[in-house]
C-alpha cells in the first residue's frame, strides 16, 4: 500500500472517528484499515490516534498530520487530473445525500444522462429528510434546504426554493377560502409539519411589508415527512406551506389550489455542502455543476411556470 493510500485511509478514520465506520465507507476490511494506520504511525514515528472502546480521536500530532494529509491527497488528485480533459477520465464512487423528494422526483430520473456522460462514475444516492453528518458518514457532498449552520463546511449556493400555500378543493369547499393569514384561525385547520430533526412543529409564516410574521394554526394531523404532508393535504385534512416544485403537478391537475398568494413565506435557500478542502475532487466538481443546472431547470421554476 503506497503512502497516498495510507494518507487517505488515515484521513477517513479521523473523519469517521471510527475504524469500523471508516472501513465501511472505504469498502475495506476493518483489519486492513487498522493495519494501514499502524503502518503509517510506524513510518512517521509518532502516535497519530487515541483509541478507546467507543471512539477514535487524533492526538495533537495526529491532528496536525491530518491537515497535511488533506493537502497532499488533494495535490495528488489534482496532479492526476491535470491532463485529463475527457468525461471518461472522471472516475470513482460519488457518495451524496439529499432531501427525499428532490432525490426521488428530480435527481433519480435524471441520473441516466449524468452516468452516460461520465461512464467512469458510480453514484451512491442517499435520500432522507433527516440531517446527516457529511464527514462521519463518509459522504462527498450533501444537498441541504434551509438556513445553514456554521459547520465548517463549504457551501455552493444553488438558489432559493419558492414556498407557496395550498389546499385541496374539497377542503376549501368545506371551510371556505381564507383571504388573509389570520383567517386561518377562524374555522380552518393546517396539516402540521414536525421537523424530523427535533420534532418541533413549524408555524405558519408569511412576509408582509418587509417583516416576517408567524402564526400557530390549529390542526388535528401532524406529520414528519413531505410525502405525508402532501398526502394529507390531498385528502382534504388541511392547508399547508410547501416548496412549489413539490406540488406543481397537483396544481396543474387541479388536485390542489394555491391560497393566500400575496402572503407567502420567505423562500428557502438551497446549497450543496462539501468538506473544507483546498481542491475538490473532479467527481464532486462535475456533479455540482450538473446538479446546479438540474435544480435550476426542474426545482427553482416559479409556480407561475406550471406546464
Amino acid at each position: 500500500m503506497d503512502r497516498i493510500d495510507l494518507f487517505r485511509i488515515f484521513a477517513r478514520v479521523v473523519e469517521a472517528a471510527s475504524f469500523t465506520h471508516a472501513a465501511e465507507t472505504l469498502g475495506m476490511p476493518r483489519s486492513s484499515v487498522s493495519a494501514a494506520v499502524q503502518q503509517l504511525e510506524s513510518r512517521v514515528g509518532a502516535r497519530l490516534l487515541t483509541r478507546t472502546t467507543r471512539t477514535v480521536t487524533p492526538t495533537p500530532d495526529g491532528a496536525a498530520f491530518y491537515e497535511h494529509c488533506l493537502r497532499l491527497v488533494a495535490d495528488v488528485e489534482e496532479a492526476e487530473n491535470l491532463f485529463r480533459q475527457s468525461e471518461s477520465a472522471v472516475q470513482g464512487v460519488l457518495r451524496v445525500n439529499m432531501p427525499g423528494r428532490i432525490g426521488r422526483l428530480i435527481v433519480a430520473p435524471a441520473l441516466p444522462d449524468f452516468l452516460a456522460t461520465y461512464p467512469g462514475l458510480s453514484v451512491e444516492l442517499g435520500v432522507t429528510d433527516r440531517a446527516v453528518n457529511l464527514v462521519e458518514d463518509g459522504l462527498d457532498c450533501v444537498l441541504r434546504v434551509g438556513p445553514l449552520q456554521d459547520s465548517g463546511l463549504i457551501a455552493r449556493r444553488m438558489g432559493e426554493l419558492e414556498l407557496i400555500n395550498v389546499a385541496s378543493p374539497t377542503y376549501l369547499k368545506q371551510h371556505g377560502t381564507p383571504q388573509y393569514p389570520t383567517d386561518l384561525l377562524k374555522g380552518h385547520e393546517a396539516v402540521r409539519y414536525a421537523s424530523p430533526q427535533n420534532g418541533r412543529v413549524e408555524q405558519w409564516e408569511w412576509e408582509e411589508h418587509g417583516h416576517t410574521h408567524m402564526l400557530d394554526v390549529p390542526g388535528r394531523v401532524t406529520v414528519n415527512s413531505a410525502e405525508a404532508l402532501i398526502a394529507c393535504t390531498l385528502a382534504g385534512l388541511g392547508v399547508i406551506q410547501i416548496p412549489a416544485y413539490d406540488v406543481r403537478s397537483y396544481l396543474h391537475t387541479g388536485q390542489l389550489v394555491e391560497i393566500l398568494p400575496q402572503w407567502r413565506a420567505a423562500p428557502l435557500p438551497m446549497a450543496l455542502l462539501y468538506p473544507h478542502r483546498r481542491h475538490l475532487s473532479m467527481r464532486v466538481q462535475v456533479f455540482a455543476t450538473w446538479l446546479e443546472d438540474l435544480v435550476r431547470q426542474q426545482v427553482l421554476r416559479p409556480v407561475s411556470a406550471i406546464p
